[in-house]
């Protein structure tokens, strides 16, 4: 059908209106590539790797200031005989240290503590934070099983990263070591004992960090929200006081109940060194039972002041320092 002089002139006026409405449709993002951002980012915009850095960062603070007093638990949970301190409270521990070995005795294995701390902390925080988003952590109202599942997660991650490095920074922290530093620790491992001696407490390491991390981040999500509640006015997500008394309280909880495992953990990885005892075999119930037959109950609370002194503060430090590089990282972008 032929068109008429007013159809080709209606055609004419409009084209230019279609022509734009095109273009500005072209514009447009795409639906597939929205959902495709938004998968790529978690709740705060921010993305994997952004976790990864804040995560890096924070362990490295948190055990670089508080390196001293993880020093003192290590000496604490050994026998005397075994490098380990005779003394029961962490006062007379860091004066005995100081007057024998100098302030650099606090500080023995601090290096294998930095070449391990960034990398495993930024597997905790990222796996954490990806496995807290995926199980519905982050919708409203608390959380506690989706924030410790998240966690328990996250640290069995970060412990295959770390566990190696732990070994030999408590090795070097004894106070009769029989190690120069750090690559003589690793180099006479590797010859002596093989690549499975770094692995060796890897296991004890997950059954104690499981119920650990699990406590924590509960106690942590759940800390802040009451604080949140209890002063809307002056305590929100991104205030400091937030995170540093959310997180010590957390840290606090959490190594207290996970001691006994602590001390088995050290035991496990000093074995060997400087006439510490031996064990038959990996297994945390051998390792209890063997403790507590020839030390008594007590002794898988050794350390327990230490550590709770440790994790208060570190918790504290390693939170706000986290929660304030992703604060950062997010303005950044």
């Amino acid at each position: 059908m032929a068109e008429t002089a007013s159809d080709l002139r209606e055609r004419h006026l409009l084209s230019p209106l279609s022509y734009a409405h095109e273009a500005d449709l072209t514009n447009f993002p795409k639906h597939e590539s929205v959902t495709q951002a938004k998968e790529n980012e978690l709740h705060d915009g921010l993305k994997f790797g952004h976790y990864m850095l804040a995560g890096s960062v924070a362990g490295m603070v948190e055990h670089m200031a508080m390196f001293p007093v993880d020093t003192l638990k290590t000496r604490m949970q050994m026998l005397a005989s075994a490098g380990g301190s005779r003394h029961s409270t962490v006062s007379r521990a860091l004066v005995s240290i100081v007057k024998s070995e100098g302030a650099v005795g606090l500080y023995r294995g601090i290096g294998a503590m930095g070449l391990g701390a960034g990398p495993a902390h930024a597997v905790y925080f990222s796996v954490y934070e990806v496995c807290k988003h995926k199980l519905g952590g982050n919708e409203k109202g608390y959380h506690p099983l989706a924030h410790g599942t998240a966690g328990a997660l996250a640290t069995v991650a970060s412990d295959a990263v770390f566990t190696p490095m732990d070994v030999v920074k408590q090795r070097l922290q004894l106070k009769h070591t029989p190690y120069r530093g750090l690559t003589h620790c690793i180099a006479t491992m590797l010859r002596v004992e093989g690549f499975g001696a770094f692995y060796t407490s890897y296991p004890t390491t997950v059954v104690m960090n499981v119920p650990f991390t699990a406590v924590h981040f509960a106690s942590y999500e759940a800390a802040k929200k009451l604080l949140m509640e209890v002063s809307p006015d002056k305590a929100d997500e991104e205030h400091l006081l937030v995170h540093v008394t959310a997180g010590g309280a957390a840290g606090a909880l959490a190594s207290a109940v996970t001691t006994p495992l602590d001390v088995v953990k050290t035991r496990l990885q000093c074995q060997g060194v400087s006439g510490a005892q031996r064990f038959m075999s990996c297994s945390v119930v051998d390792a209890v039972r063997r403790i507590v037959a020839e030390e008594g109950l007590s002794a898988l609370l050794r350390g327990l002041r230490p550590r709770v002194l440790f994790h208060t503060p570190a918790a504290a430090i390693c939170w706000s320092t986290y929660e304030a590089g992703k604060s950062f990282l997010s303005n950044c972008d």
